[in-house]
Parts: C-alpha cells; structure tokens; sequence
C-alpha cells in the first residue's frame, strides 16, 4: 500500500518506526519531491543531492533554469547525471504535474539557488514552472528548502532572505561543515547535502553526526 504524506518533517523518524516494525511493507512512504537547479555555482551540490535520492522509493523531478545547463557545462564536463527515473522536465511546460495547487510536491529543493531565483520566489514572480512551482510549495505550504551560493551579502539578499522566512521557506546555504575533515571535494559538498537531507525528512549515512560531549 502506497500512502503519500504531504508534510515531510516525521518523515525520517516514520520510516525508521516502519523498518524497525519488521513489517516495511504493509507501508511505504512515498515522497513527491522536485529539485530545481539554477545558474548558481555549485551544481555539484545538486549533482550529490541526486545521487542520494531514491527514485525507487520516491516521485522525482528535475527542473533546470535557463542559464544552470551552461554552469553545469563549466563545472561538469561529464553533465548532470540523473539516475533512471528521475522525471526532468521543461522550464517553460506548465502542464508539469507540479504547477498547481492541486498537485504540489511534498518538499522542493532550489540547489544551487542563484541570488537572481531567490528574489524572483520572495516577491511571487511565476514566468516558468520553476518559479511556479516555488510559489505553489509556498501558497501550499509545503517544504521548500533555498540553498544559495553567494558572498557577500546586500542588504537586498539579506531582504529577500527574510521574506522568504516571513512565507515560511528554509534557507539553508551552502556553507559546508569540517568537523568531519572531509578530503575530497565531494565530501565536503556532502556536508551541506547532509543538512539538506536532514530537513527533507530523510535518512542518510553522508556524514557522522557531532557527537554527544563525553564525560
């Protein structure tokens, strides 16, 4: 039996209360879930974040900005590769089975997210289905998680920022962690798609929690 949850912050914890009732199959959760790439440097933090999403236990889609295939192009010679059946689709097709209300996804991951696509969603801009569909999460109250990649700040960025907080999205910035002495590249993108992972209701082995204090 399938069941999709609409909000995802229990998701984690309802998957594991399932594994460990050693009966995984009377319920599986089901995860509509759209990551959306940008112009933004960093699209190895969207390559990562796909390579750790099941397409076979959850309902994925792909949606690149206009100008995020040419970074990709710059920062990944080899492209973007999407694991089968990951759904991508056209910027400018609204009939993606996520722009209405009617069908929102559970959670959407803007990642990288450029300073040009955070200010289009805080102030209700919809000219594609990217925005669109940022702005259905947002009026649905689903989970939508930013992840900008930019330094230094402008008072605008930083106005932008609150209204997004104010409707209630996530900005969680790509600022990687080191506790963990990552040694590769990968590994210390990993860092931040741990975190979004975590705020996506998911469960995931990418780095090792800080520990409880010692006595």
């Amino acid at each position: 039996m399938l069941r999709r949850v609409a909000n995802v912050p229990q998701v984690r914890q309802l998957v594991e209360l399932v594994a460990a009732s050693g009966v995984p199959h009377i319920l599986r959760v089901v995860v509509k879930i759209l990551v959306a790439i940008t112009g933004a440097s960093g699209s190895l933090y969207a390559q990562r974040l796909l390579d750790n999403l099941d397409p076979r236990a959850h309902e994925i889609h792909v949606v690149l900005s206009n100008y995020a295939n040419q970074v990709i192009r710059e920062e990944m010679p080899d492209g973007l590769r999407l694991p089968d059946g990951v759904q991508s689709h056209s910027l400018k097709s609204m009939n993606a089975p996520f722009a209405s209300g009617s069908n929102p996804p559970d959670v959407m991951v803007v990642i990288p997210c450029s300073m040009g696509t955070l200010g289009r969603i805080a102030h209700g801009l919809s000219e594609d289905v990217l925005l669109r569909a940022a702005d259905v999460v947002l009026k649905e109250k689903r989970k939508l998680i930013l992840v900008p990649r930019e330094t230094p700040l402008s008072l605008v960025h930083v106005r932008n920022f609150e209204l997004l907080l104010l409707a209630g999205a996530t900005l969680l910035p790509a600022n990687p962690s080191y506790y963990t002495r990552p040694a590769t590249v990968e590994q210390v993108v990993d860092t931040v798609v741990a975190r979004v992972l975590d705020h996506m209701g998911l469960p995931h082995k990418l780095v090792a929690r800080w520990s409880e204090e010692k006595d």
